[in-house]
């Protein structure tokens, strides 16, 4: 059952509103003043914040910027109910962060429309994001600009890559960003030596080149097609013009890179340190992780072993040879070039 928190000084609405909303199967607690109210925010932790604007002791925009201080629940949904209807009043509860703004007098049902629009849109947004387009425009749903992704992503350049054609290379400026339609692509890096290190991997739904974009900097990798792959390309203005006017896309877009950007490290960590059937061993638990789609089925990948080297971090010859061990244990099997995975519970306990 979720929680709400009603702050309202004027007991008839208090009780109204209060009874309205239980009636709706949500738990209410009520204050009747804003400073009450912060005291129960803080104790309670409500799912929403419903609150009065003129009260006695603090009103609601104290209470508001009081909220957005308290670590604990600065992201409450917040919504004022007021009598005040002026234009000025409206647009400073706005500028202060509220989520949504009632009038008095208002019916029940504008009441409970309003709750439980702001209660979908939360628990939306509290979701784990993937990348991707599906991810994103269930964000974007989230945050009210439904139309943005469809504007970002409509009519746009699908460009086809050759396996091993480079998408773009480390040191260049970018100027567009990438979105993997079809195919598989890999991210590295080459040392003086010209020796190739990947520093990650992309399929279906994942966007290229944004590190760069969000950084204003060079590419720090080169992204080359590990097959025959197909990617729109949507142009750098169009991206930031929907990071800038969607602020909760900009966060749990950045959540995102943060994730991925964590788990590149440890990839590189385990290269630094890992034995060599531990490098072999989580390149393959990359590869299943990042490619696998039917999870009840074993996993099958069509990779050459250059390829599958440079991930591993190791040279081609010792990959082959480990690749061998591997078959001998019933770890893996070779058949017509590629990998299956035949014990994943042993392949990882190999890495851990």
């Amino acid at each position: 059952m979720k929680k709400i928190l009603l702050i309202e000084d004027n007991d008839a609405v208090r009780n109204n509103t209060a009874e309205i909303l239980e009636l709706s199967n949500y738990e209410v607690i009520v204050a009747e003043n804003g400073k009450t109210g912060i005291e129960k925010a803080i104790e309670f932790e409500p799912d929403l914040i419903i609150c009065d604007i003129m009260m006695p002791v603090l009103d609601g925009y104290g209470v508001l910027h009081a909220v957005h201080k308290n670590e604990t629940i600065k992201n409450t949904p917040f919504i004022f109910l007021t009598a005040k209807t002026e234009r000025d009043d409206m647009r400073k509860g706005m500028e202060l962060g509220a989520d949504d703004y009632i009038t008095k007098p208002f019916s029940g049902t504008e009441l409970l429309n309003a709750v439980d629009s702001r209660i979908k849109k939360i628990e939306l947004l509290k979701q784990e994001m993937a990348p991707g387009l599906e991810s994103l425009q269930h964000l974007i749903d989230a945050t009210s600009a439904k139309n943005a992704l469809q504007s970002l992503t409509e009519g746009r350049n699908i460009n086809k890559f050759k396996k091993k054609q480079t998408i773009y290379s480390e040191g260049n400026h970018p100027n567009r960003l990438y979105y993997i339609v079809k195919g598989k692509v890999k991210a590295y890096k080459t040392n003086e030596e010209g020796k190739e290190l990947v520093t990650e991997l992309f399929g279906p739904g994942d966007f290229l080149g944004h590190i760069a974009l969000l950084e204003g900097t060079v590419y720090k990798y080169t992204a080359e097609a590990l097959e025959d792959s197909e990617l729109a390309i949507i142009p750098k203005e169009d991206f930031e013009e929907l990071l800038h006017k969607n602020p909760e896309v900009s966060r749990k877009f950045i959540q995102v890179l943060a994730k991925n950007i964590s788990e590149a490290q440890d990839h590189l960590l385990g290269l630094a340190y890992n034995s060599l059937r531990r490098k072999v061993a989580d390149a393959l638990l990359m590869l299943q992780r990042k490619y696998q789609q039917n999870k009840e089925e074993k996993f099958a990948i069509n990779i050459n072993r250059e390829n599958l080297a440079t991930i591993a971090g190791t040279a081609t010859e010792s990959l082959i040879r480990t690749l061998g061990d591997f078959r001998d244990e019933k770890l893996i099997d070779l058949k017509n070039g590629n990998i299956v995975i035949l014990n994943l519970q042993k392949l990882t306990d190999l890495v851990n």
